[in-house]
């Protein structure tokens, strides 16, 4: 299974989110993260994503005779070159961030914890006009600000965010050029 078709899939997507910052976890504990998909589901995706390259097994252990695998994610091996993909795949992709996006905000919401306020909960879109080098300058400056949190280990003290950016350009037709 190629990159593509391995992490267009919302449970995997999901998974990867898990697994980032350096965690460590069985799919038992997996499972437990992702409670409105069944056990099967999480085992089957996992064992995926560990085929596929983008997990590694860090270590195992025999638990009441069976083989517990504890797994890392490979950050290198979870993405997608966005260069090699046709505006079909591009489309593959963005249905399958935007399930995985809406699966964790109805987890987060659902969960009677969720405070948005103090969670600092956004969701804004603004539309920019921007020629070629203000493009790259937004574009380097959204990377500089966010790559340095890329490797931040999970700790007491740390909550999890998901940041989805998404960015392309507004088709309005030859008027919008005026």
């Amino acid at each position: 299974m190629d990159s593509l078709e391995l992490l267009t899939h919302p449970v995997r997507l999901r998974i990867v989110h898990a697994m980032s910052g350096g965690r460590i976890h069985t799919t038992a504990q997996l499972s437990a993260m992702l409670p409105e998909v069944s056990k099967a589901t999480v085992y089957r995706h996992v064992d995926l994503l560990a085929s596929g390259g983008v997990l590694e097994v860090v270590d195992e252990r025999r638990v009441r005779g069976a083989v517990e695998r504890r797994y890392r994610l490979r950050r290198e091996r979870a993405s997608i070159d966005g260069t090699t993909v046709t505006p079909t795949d591009h489309r593959q992709i963005f249905v399958a961030a935007m399930a995985t996006l809406l699966a964790e905000f109805d987890a987060y919401i659902g969960d009677d914890r969720a405070d948005p306020v103090d969670d600092l909960v956004g969701y804004r879109q603004h539309s920019l006009w921007l020629d070629p080098d203000e493009l790259a300058q937004l574009i380097t400056g959204l990377r500089a600000a966010i790559a340095p949190h890329f490797d931040n280990a999970a700790t007491p003290g740390r909550s999890e965010y998901l940041l989805s950016p998404i960015l392309f350009p507004l088709n309005r037709g030859p008027e919008a050029t005026a």
